[in-house]
């Protein structure tokens, strides 16, 4: 049998997507457009909360209003391209379009547990240093904090989409996932690629690794904060302010770890599509309840606005 390289651009690649049943693909569609537009309107109301209230301009809500801003993004680079797969017959993406979406929903998704990571030394410093909490968290070092999460993301992203490129695609060109995601496309690959694999794991672990290490080393210290604290209303009020962080963050690395910290060889297609859609669409969905719900500065700016646009 002949076996066509796919590596050209001029080739593309075809979605297996979110199920193999048609009769599945309207109900999919109205429940992820549903959910699409949920996602939307309510990291949009998060942002427009934070920037209307003076008293909301500090800085976890600062790192919270751009992790909503990605979050945006982040489903904007991977949601609408499976709403039209959903309804199209041919589930097709172009080789250039696919490390385009790759690429972003790396930079993206990586912007996002960094943001995650500057909101955990956030916390870190408002309970074991708040005494010099506006000193040690002033605006200059929250807006470097950010370029940072977004400067490394950029990089980590352009270093595996250089890597993807120089790969070769034969026979099989079907992608077993409803996006351009990283373990599904080397599945395809038929370069070998061991030599080169154990630089681009290590940079890979180093780079995801990183911020996931630095929100476990700043919750162990504000636990051990935290246990000093005399009174049991004080300790309350301290990891009551973790609460809607620490939720989201479980939410985010559980399905990440899950899915991304594996051999190439445990990769499961059916498995791996189930838990992506828990950090690719329904977390950034679930985002902005969790930290309007469970906190009383978001419900008051929120308060604020709905006041703001019936007026």
């Amino acid at each position: 049998m002949e076996i066509k390289n796919y590596s050209s651009s001029t080739s593309g690649f075809i979605f297996l997507g979110l199920s193999s049943n048609p009769q599945l693909e309207k109900p999919l569609f109205a429940i992820f457009l549903t959910m699409y537009l949920v996602t939307t309107v309510g990291n949009v109301l998060i942002i427009l909360a934070i920037h209307s209230d003076s008293r909301l301009q500090t800085p976890m809500y600062f790192f919270l209003s751009n992790l909503s801003f990605m979050d945006i993004c982040f489903t904007m680079v991977i949601v609408p391209k499976m709403l039209v797969n959903l309804q199209s017959e041919t589930k097709t993406i172009s080789y250039v379009g696919c490390l385009v979406q790759m690429y972003f929903f790396m930079a993206f998704g990586n912007t996002d547990s960094y943001l995650l990571a500057s909101m955990a030394i956030d916390r870190l410093v408002a309970i074991s240093n708040p005494f010099h909490y506006d000193v040690v968290m002033n605006p200059q070092r929250c807006v470097l904090m950010l370029l940072g999460s977004c400067t490394i993301s950029h990089l980590h992203s352009l270093f595996w989409v250089l890597f993807l490129s120089h790969l070769s695609f034969c026979a099989s060109h079907v992608i077993q996932h409803f996006f351009c995601d990283i373990q599904p496309v080397l599945k395809l690959s038929c370069t070998d690629t061991s030599s080169s694999q154990i630089v681009v794991m290590t940079e890979t672990l180093a780079v995801v690794a990183t911020p996931f290490l630095c929100i476990l080393l700043s919750y162990m210290q504000i636990i051990i904060t935290v246990l000093r604290i005399p009174s049991t209303a004080g300790k309350w009020k301290a990891f009551s302010t973790c609460g809607s962080h620490l939720t989201v963050v479980a939410l985010f690395y559980g399905s990440v770890i899950y899915v991304y910290f594996r051999p190439l060889s445990m990769y499961s297609a059916v498995k791996d599509r189930v838990v992506t859609v828990m950090y690719t669409v329904v977390t950034p969905m679930l985002n902005p309840f969790i930290y309007s719900l469970r906190n009383k500065d978001m419900k008051r700016g929120m308060g604020k606005l709905r006041d703001r646009i019936h007026s």
